[in-house]
């Protein structure tokens, strides 16, 4: 008796030992049914997320290059525009260079002439003044009375024949 005790509390394993291997092919039995019936869904419906997948990445790398040649060809237009506009700004700062030169050129023309007219202005003035100098001694000068010209004398005299 005593090995009958023995045996039933010390032997738990025993009786669990089928157990592990009916739970493993049961699991078994489920993985397969499962990937089978997956493997039936996507050939049923033709959907396959591995060539979605693909075909999306082949698209957004057509994308993908799609935009670089386009950022590719504005980035070139850019280039062609910020040259244009480089070269128009250094035809602009020459032209304002040109424009500085020849205002200088004006400038200095302006201020020679303008003292000339100081100069014709200072000379008139001392004309005048000499004018009025003259005259003034003029009148103090008793005055001669002049006579006409010999020529204008005999031209005088025929005219009044002529007439009279």
């Amino acid at each position: 008796m005593i090995d009958l005790a023995q045996d039933t509390p010390s032997n738990p394993l025993l009786r669990r030992g089928a157990q592990p291997i009916a739970l493993t092919a049961a699991a078994l039995l489920l993985l397969v049914a499962g990937v089978t019936s997956i493997a039936i869904w996507r050939t049923y419906t033709g959907v396959a997320p591995e060539t979605d997948r693909v075909v999306a990445s082949r698209q957004l790398q057509a994308r993908t290059a799609q935009v670089s040649e386009q950022l590719v060809e504005k980035t070139k237009g850019l280039e062609a525009t910020q040259q244009e506009s480089i070269d128009q700004l250094q035809a602009v700062q020459d032209q304002l260079q040109t424009m500085k030169r020849l205002m200088a050129a004006q400038q200095a023309d302006t201020k020679r002439l303008s003292e000339q007219v100081a100069s014709l202005n200072d000379s008139i003035d001392g004309l005048r003044q000499s004018f009025a100098s003259a005259r003034t001694t003029e009148a103090e000068t008793p005055s001669v009375t002049r006579r006409k010209p010999a020529r204008h004398r005999a031209y005088a005299s025929a005219r009044k024949r002529t007439r009279g």
